[in-house]
């Protein structure tokens, strides 16, 4: 019988229930059960693929496809959960299913209200999670925003309705936030009573209270948690900001018997978890051997996890070759106000330009790439970043002086970046991008063939335009070569230029298959390339 998890939030949101999510299904794995995570969203859009990163962060895009919350980059980054479109869920999706049964008449004439029908359709997705492979033990479930909110209340009926039904395969887990108020120079557990008190007026009763903190909870504090939201005290369990990496959470989640509490109550029989390899990574972490800076070129840069899985991918490859990260972060709308180039973006090792759309900060990302291929600087670019790279040969090496992508502007005599042709005619936006995973081929003797050491492989896709291959022997004759295309197909995946120590562009986004325990094969040989470029700069 599988065993459910249902995680809740409160008093603020950006507690980080993701993370806490990732890194208790990484614990339970480690003692041998198959975990899959669940993630329900209360706002009304279909997905997140139409929101701006600064109102949701980055988009995760899952192998079939699906665009989905961020917090599935933690799932995946942490544990081996089997992620797809039946990881995450929101209000919108659940809506849309619902009102185009009833247009069909699947119904049968009756009423449809929030209970049972939208009720159901949720309990329904968490079914379909835990179906998504044989022989699943346990499913956590994280429900997005913060108890109280009115949009996320159908998810917390749904999942009373469950425990109410399988009381005996449930628990609730409260996240909170315990605040450290510095002008009283106490521990302030009110909110988290309020918060729990709220929880409990719409019939959820936690089992477990993780509580969120700035630092280590005295034993009195947690007494008075345990009394004032009658919780065992041995199940309050507190959550400090990490110290060094938050790949240490599960580690201290650990240290309190998070885990055994856990199997205790669902009644999993389990072995005791092994974390050595866990352990020795963040131990190597903890103790690089040299160091690296990397500059990021983009423009969503003032929101923190606009490029999330790009941060931890650029972290990954710094773990493989055992040195110390700083990542810098450049306004791709900014790099021309100074007189030079070189000045605004000085002091760096090796620059990135993540994906993107749009207009903004065009000139100043083509700009980061001319100055890249000249001054010989390692460089890597996706998605927008290769069509970046790609205007910028064209421009300034093939002599084409107005080439451009088709996004920036649709009159350019030489459309070097195009739409892709089943793209045409397109007039909505969510959905119809190129996404999820396809198998690109890679030519030996390429920087990318030494990277994945294989001739297939299969990376993530989510974007509309791609290379003109009209262009393509042009581009080959003066040193840009395309290392990579779509197997059995035409469009080019991977770019590099041949007369440079490396610079590569690739049309997908390599960033959402890295994980610390498996840095992804581009970014470890970036972050070679980079310290390579800082021995000779120092």
């Amino acid at each position: 019988m599988t065993k459910y998890i249902f995680m809740t939030g409160g008093v603020v949101s950006s507690l980080g229930k993701g993370l806490t999510c990732a890194s208790i299904a990484m614990l339970l794995e480690s003692r041998g059960l198959k975990v899959a995570l669940l993630k329900l969203d209360p706002y009304l859009n279909v997905d997140p693929g139409t929101m701006s990163p600064f109102q949701h962060g980055e988009v995760y895009v899952t192998d079939d496809g699906a665009e989905t919350d961020l917090d599935l980059g933690h799932y995946y980054r942490f544990t081996n959960s089997p992620l797809s479109r039946s990881s995450n869920a929101t209000t919108g999706q659940i809506y849309d299913t619902v009102i185009k049964r009833e247009r069909r008449g699947d119904y049968l004439g009756k009423t449809v209200q929030v209970i049972p029908h939208v009720t159901d359709e949720i309990k329904q997705r968490i079914f379909a999670c835990a179906e998504q492979k044989q022989g699943t033990d346990v499913v956590i479930v994280e429900i997005g925003g913060s108890i109280g909110d009115i949009e996320s209340l159908p998810f917390m009926e749904a999942i009373r309705q469950f425990r109410h039904e399988h009381s005996r395969d449930c628990i609730n887990i409260h996240l909170t936030y315990v605040p450290y108020l510095k002008a009283a120079g106490e521990v302030k557990t009110k909110p988290t009573q309020h918060s729990v008190q709220l929880l409990r007026s719409i019939g959820i009763i936690p089992d477990m209270i993780l509580c969120r903190c700035e630092h280590t909870l005295s034993e009195e504090i947690k007494d008075k948690i345990s009394l004032f939201c009658s919780v065992p005290k041995e199940s309050v369990i507190d959550e400090p900001d990490v110290q060094f990496s938050i790949y240490e959470v599960p580690v201290n989640l650990h240290g309190q018997n998070a885990d055994e509490k856990i199997c205790t109550m669902l009644g999993l029989s389990t072995a005791k978890p092994d974390l050595t390899a866990w352990n020795e990574m963040l131990n190597k972490m903890r103790k690089p051997l040299g160091k690296v800076v990397i500059g990021i070129v983009g423009k969503y840069l003032e929101h923190q996890d606009s490029y999330k899985s790009v941060f931890e991918a650029l972290h990954h490859g710094a773990l493989a070759n055992h040195v110390e990260l700083e990542i810098r972060r450049f306004e791709s709308d900014k790099v021309l106000d100074g007189s030079d180039v070189g000045e605004s973006l000085s002091g760096c090792d090796g620059y990135l330009i993540p994906g993107g759309f749009g207009e903004r900060g065009w000139m100043g990302k083509i700009m980061t790439a001319k100055h890249c291929r000249e001054k010989k600087i390692p460089y890597l670019g996706l998605c927008l970043g290769m069509q970046v790279m790609c205007v910028e040969f064209g421009r300034h090496a093939l002599g084409l002086v107005d080439a451009n992508s088709t996004e920036m502007d649709p009159a350019t005599p030489h459309p070097v970046i195009s739409l892709l042709s089943e793209q045409k005619g397109i007039a909505t936006l969510g959905g119809t991008m190129r996404l999820g995973s396809y198998t690109c081929q890679i030519r030996p003797g390429t920087k990318a063939r030494v990277a994945y050491n294989k001739e297939l492989i299969a990376e993530r896709h989510r974007h509309r335009w791609e290379f003109n291959t009209s262009y393509k022997d042009r581009y080959e004759k003066q040193g840009l070569i395309f290392s990579g295309v779509l197997h059995n197909g035409q469009l080019c995946e991977i770019a590099e230029i041949v007369d440079h120590p490396w610079m590569v562009g690739v049309q997908y986004h390599p960033e959402f298959q890295s994980k610390p325990s498996a840095p992804h094969p581009l970014f470890r040989d970036f972050i070679k390339a980079a310290i390579e470029q800082r021995k000779q700069r120092i």
